[in-house]
């Protein structure tokens, strides 16, 4: 297999012609996001060359306490995300269900994949531990997000709904089931169009770099299929333990609508 092609500076400067032509495009139409543009990029850019010489200096100097310290520094800004990017109010508890669903369901998810599926050796390697890691944690942030909006709308706009079912006589359980299951279904769905189109519409990430770096397609395909079964059960059981205990928020201890 052939070694994965370098790319000199001047190369990957004549990369950013893409953003010249979106911002000629935007400014064309007259679509007022030129600063964002430019503002991303320049955050993408600044970001990425700052963790390339802190992963050097992880991958040049192996110890545990480096891997955990990156593992929880992503799941501390992944928590913070999902603050950043829900437009809605949220209470004290739903944010600490939120925190504490995002940090346990990608652990778990983690910890299995490390010791289970790849086992990694030793379980801390940072050139396995730290990419696997983030596209788990990273996943189910997206995931969680999209339930958080999901659950925090139908509990608005259903409201005199579940109201309804209360009077009936039903538990806080069933007169959410449908609000919750819709929120459900909205956190997973990214991921489950991700597992569909995988291979036939688009090569994934990690498959394209294995590939790129020399190894075989066919082991290309073994790391994608594991890391993305590990994707869905991060996402999956996150987005459960936050939903589970997230809709009870929104009732009192009297089983009332708040």
């Amino acid at each position: 297999m052939n070694e994965m092609l370098d790319i000199t500076l001047w190369q990957l400067v004549s990369a950013y012609i893409f953003i010249l032509i979106l911002l000629a495009i935007v400014r064309w139409r007259k679509i007022p996001r030129e600063k964002e543009i430019v503002i991303a990029t320049l955050r993408m850019t600044i970001q990425l060359v700052l963790v390339g010489y802190v992963l050097m200096f992880i991958f040049e100097n192996e110890n545990w306490i480096y891997s955990v310290i990156v593992i929880l520094l992503m799941e501390t800004f992944a928590v913070y995300n999902i603050f950043k990017r829900t437009k809605k109010e949220m209470n004290t508890s739903l944010k600490k269900i939120i925190a504490v669903s995002m940090v346990s369901g990608t652990l778990f998810a983690f910890i299995y994949f490390d010791f289970i599926v790849v086992q990694f050796s030793p379980w801390y390697d940072p050139r396995y531990f730290i990419p696997i890691a983030g596209m788990l944690i990273g996943n189910s942030m997206t995931g969680i997000t999209l339930g958080v909006g999901a659950l925090i709308e139908g509990f608005s706009s259903r409201k005199k709904e579940v109201e309804a079912a209360l009077m009936l006589g039903a538990d806080p359980n069933q007169a959410s089931k449908g609000i919750v299951n819709n929120a459900f279904d909205s956190a997973i769905l990214p991921t489950i169009n991700s597992m569909v189109g995988m291979g036939i519409v688009f090569l994934p990430g990690m498959m394209t770099g294995v590939i790129l770096s020399g190894a075989s397609p066919l082991d290309a395909i073994k790391y994608q299929i594991a890391i993305m079964l590990g994707i869905t059960g991060s996402v999956s059981l996150s987005v459960i333990i936050f939903l589970h205990f997230g809709y009870q928020t929104f009732f009192n201890k009297r089983a009332q609508l708040k």
